[in-house]
């Protein structure tokens, strides 16, 4: 009798006392903040809101226009998991918030085509980025309605974003 209630004993016991730790998720869940629709300007001096964005995942980083290695790897991260993608990388943007008056070298712009320049320096959109230690450090996810939402850490591995990236596309009903 023991051997067969056993079983079904220890299920119900790790059941209520035992819930799985950890998530499902590689970058981390930030608590969901509307990003103000701030005038910007692209670094061709066009006038841009992030809300031109919206109906799209973004990918955004925050960083100076030198754009150093660290800040190089970003970009490139963000450009290989959207082309991870495939036939959904239409539904996500990339952007980047320079937050420097230094321009991006021509270099730059040509690699990695298609993503949006935009010059933030003193902007009160930076306030609103959370970082644990730099907004340098990360690359942050904006959901379609323009809610921050995720940020993958510092030196992210670019196969956990793709997939991180693939089960919000397939989850979400926008975009």
């Amino acid at each position: 009798m023991a051997v067969m209630i056993a079983p079904i004993a220890l299920s119900y016991m790790l059941f209520f006392w035992g819930p799985p730790s950890g998530s499902v998720n590689y970058g981390e869940l930030i608590e969901v903040k509307v990003l103000p629709d701030v005038a910007l300007r692209k670094t061709n001096g066009v006038a841009f809101n992030i809300s031109q964005l919206h109906g799209k995942w973004i990918m955004l980083v925050v960083d100076s226009g030198v754009c150093e290695e660290s800040c190089r790897k970003k970009l490139y991260y963000m450009r290989q998991v959207r082309l991870m993608q495939k036939n959904e990388m239409e539904r996500i943007e990339r952007a980047w918030l320079i937050d420097d008056d230094k321009a991006p070298e021509i270099g730059i712009k040509e690699d990695f085509k298609g993503t949006v320049f935009i010059n933030a320096k003193d902007n009160e959109l930076l306030k609103e980025i959370p970082a644990k230690i730099s907004r340098h450090d990360h690359i942050y996810i904006i959901d379609p309605l323009g809610n921050l939402m995720m940020r993958f850490p510092k030196d992210a591995d670019p196969s956990k974003m793709a997939k991180d990236i693939k089960r919000l596309l397939k989850i979400s009903q926008i975009g």
